[in-house]
């Protein structure tokens, strides 16, 4: 990967880099400074991104032919000199430090996202940089690799890997680099490479009518199901990973400990996600009621007839999406439940905090940020809070008598008043 460097006896910057399989050094009279420094490191990064593009064009860019190779091998000697020149210290190949970097982080993972890190290196990571050392590996090639990525199909669709999942898969590769980086003293090939725009995930909640209809519609056995997860904010695994053991009747709280992901037991998302939901009576009901139909069968709250926890794709291709079809609503993702459950919640007038505890936000920006802006919709009435708020404290007495005009208050003669 290209760099910037200093001209020892001219104290001058010039620019590092390789193309058309050259190793290229364009000088400039910019003394070596951190604002030039950066400077040129960003007219770096356009130019390295351009190469892997294949857009690069030497002689628009710099004004002159691109260099003989006999010449410029010359003018390395000359300019650099032999230090410069000096091979660099070997690294182990990336396929290589890739398992050594998987095996020492991997023990700080949950399960699940230990499963999406070896699908990335497995399919995409060392089938693409396996035989290259990595310390050899530059900008151009990480570049490179990111454009090649956002043309993979989707399995089943017309469609190409979208930003968020090209992101994903970027993540370990920019961590394998910067490590292999700080071990071997080296500059990282994912120097000033950032995240491609993701947009932003649409939140449909559903009015407090169309909760009426799902219920009212939805099989019987699975009412209840729906009731828990469209009052209490729970995400799909937490729901599906439920058990009775974590159900309090007596003090009517749902614990939440565990979870399903990828059909198996695991941890929860976060620390802050292990928290106490309190029950509202129509959950207190459903639960009553689920316990009398699996409180028997399975340790699962809900389950399968042979005692299993749901299998999401399955209640997804099975339950959710036929439900919606029938009702004749746009398809939205299940998560819209907890969606749901946070903005009723907030049109309800719960306290911020208290509802950023029960959906198991460690603080109440992202409650903001996300739901805030339903709020109106669900209570048809944007402001009326204010408006009781001030009739029930604000009481102002009829004025009696001459009122003054505001502006026989400023200070000055009659005449330098403006006309009234």
């Amino acid at each position: 990967m290209g760099s910037i460097r200093r001209h020892e006896s001219k104290g001058t910057l010039f620019m590092d880099f390789r193309f058309a399989g050259q190793r290229l050094r364009e000088y400039t009279s910019l003394a070596d400074t951190p604002t030039n420094r950066k400077r040129l490191l960003k007219a770096l990064d356009r130019i390295e991104a351009d190469i892997a593009l294949g857009a690069f064009d030497y002689q628009k860019t710099f004004g002159k032919p691109l260099p003989v190779k006999s010449d410029e091998a010359r003018a390395e000697e000359e300019q650099v000199g032999s230090e410069a020149l000096a091979p660099k210290p070997a690294t182990p190949l990336f396929k290589d430090f890739a398992e050594t970097w998987f095996k020492e982080a991997e023990v700080s993972w949950r399960r699940s996202y230990s499963i999406t890190q070896r699908g990335a290196l497995d399919k995409y990571l060392i089938p693409f940089f396996g035989e290259k050392e990595v310390g050899q590996i530059t900008k151009a090639d990480t570049l490179a690799f990111r454009a090649s990525l956002a043309k993979v199909p989707v399995r089943k669709s017309s469609k190409t890997l979208s930003n968020r999942r090209v992101n994903s898969v970027m993540k370990p590769l920019r961590q394998i680099l910067n490590e292999a980086a700080d071990r071997f003293e080296f500059t990282s090939a994912f120097r000033n490479i950032k995240p491609l725009k993701i947009k932003r995930s649409d939140v449909m909640p559903f009015t407090l009518d169309l909760v009426q209809r799902i219920l009212t519609t939805a099989r019987p056995d699975y009412r209840n199901y729906f009731t828990v997860r469209f009052f209490t904010g729970m995400r799909t695994g937490e729901v599906h990973g439920l058990k009775w053991k974590y159900i309090d009747f007596e003090r009517r709280l749902i614990l939440v400990r565990e979870s399903i992901v990828l059909n198996e037991e695991d941890d929860l998302k976060t620390d802050g996600s292990m928290r106490d939901i309190q029950m509202t009576e129509m959950v207190f009901e459903a639960l009553q009621s689920q316990f009398r139909a699996t409180g028997s069968l399975s340790e699962f709250v809900f389950c399968t007839r042979g005692g299993k926890p749901i299998n999401n794709q399955n209640f997804l291709n099975r339950v959710w999406a036929p439900l919606l079809r029938h009702l004749e609503l746009q398809h939205r993702r299940a998560y819209q439940m907890r969606h749901t459950a946070a903005t009723l919640w907030l049109a309800s007038g719960e306290a911020p905090e208290w509802i950023a505890r029960q959906l198991g936000h460690t603080s109440t920006e992202m409650l903001f940020r996300v739901y805030s802006r339903y709020v109106p919709n669900l209570t048809r009435r944007d402001g009326s809070a204010m408006e009781r708020l001030l009739k029930q404290h604000i009481s102002l007495a009829p004025v009696t008598g001459a009122i003054t005009p505001i502006h026989l208050a400023i200070e000055g003669p009659p005449s330098a008043l403006p006309a009234t």
